[in-house]
């Protein structure tokens, strides 16, 4: 089966196709993948007023590249944690 991912953070981004088995991998309360796209997004410091911009100009496909990269390790560790022997 698989999911398809609309993001508050990037209102311009649906992510599609990607195996449910990848939102398994958790960290904390959230999937890796919901963490990065939360952690991934433009804030602005209400009191400062500065502006983190995670995104790179020189590199605008680097947003959807980390989330494969995330995608992938999420599949796999779900698969090595599956495979490890019950504890006694």
């Amino acid at each position: 089966m698989h999911s398809s991912i609309k993001t508050d953070s990037y209102s311009f981004l649906t992510l599609d196709g990607i195996p449910a088995k990848a939102l398994e991998y958790r960290l904390g309360t959230r999937s890796a993948l919901e963490w990065v796209i939360n952690q991934y997004c433009v804030k602005t410091d209400k009191r400062s007023g500065i502006v983190n911009d995670p995104n790179r100009a020189d590199d605008p496909q680097y947003i959807v590249r980390l989330l494969g990269q995330v995608i992938t390790v999420s599949l796999e560790t779900v698969d090595i944690v599956a495979g490890l022997p019950a504890l006694q």
